[in-house]
């Protein structure tokens, strides 16, 4: 599926841009913005190597990556960024991650995010069961998962190295089924 585009009342997803790189750059390059993703934050590089490498995954047959821009509809600003990836070990499964720029945080756009990937996950793509996997340390991201109807399953122990230190990683997971429901 080429281009995605979903929208809410707030915000919209659509594909990632080349000129984008400067606005990803400012969440994947902020250590405040990165401080519980499974990674340190990028250079200027590094991000548009994966904007380049996103960019080409749209198009891709089968197309198994879905990185998206998070647009807030008011400023035509993007302000995130959220990605679904279908997994080759799970029949119609995907995991789902998502990051905001820090000055987004803290009124609602994470829940809208969420729900606009699993409205693309479930609705666009027809898939069965969407992961997501956290940092113990984040309780936004649990509250916002769960919010969307994500049901906390577990803890993979030591699941991400980073900062020279081995990390646990909480994994929140809903289903087609869940998904009806909890619209």
């Amino acid at each position: 599926m080429h281009p995605v585009g979903r929208s809410s009342a707030r915000l919209e997803l659509r594909e990632l841009a080349s000129d984008d790189v400067d606005a990803v750059f400012a969440i994947y390059g902020s250590a405040e913005a990165t401080e519980h993703l499974s990674f340190e934050p990028r250079n200027r590089k590094q991000v548009e190597q994966i904007v380049a490498r996103s960019i080409a995954a749209a198009t891709a047959t089968p197309r198994t990556e879905y990185a998206l821009a998070v647009i807030e509809r008011e400023t035509a600003e993007l302000i995130g960024f959220g990605r679904l990836a279908t997994d080759p070990h799970q029949q119609r499964g995907a995991t789902m991650g998502f990051a905001l720029r820090p000055t987004s945080w803290g009124v609602g756009y994470g829940l809208e995010t969420v729900k606009l990937l699993l409205g693309v996950a479930f609705d666009d793509l027809d898939l069965h069961r969407v992961w997501g996997a956290r940092s113990p340390l984040n309780m936004a991201s649990a509250r916002t998962m769960e919010a969307a109807g994500m049901a906390k399953e577990g803890t993979i122990r030591e699941h991400v190295f980073k900062a020279g230190k081995w990390r646990d990683s909480v994994v929140h997971a809903i289903l087609d089924r869940d998904w009806g429901a909890a619209r």
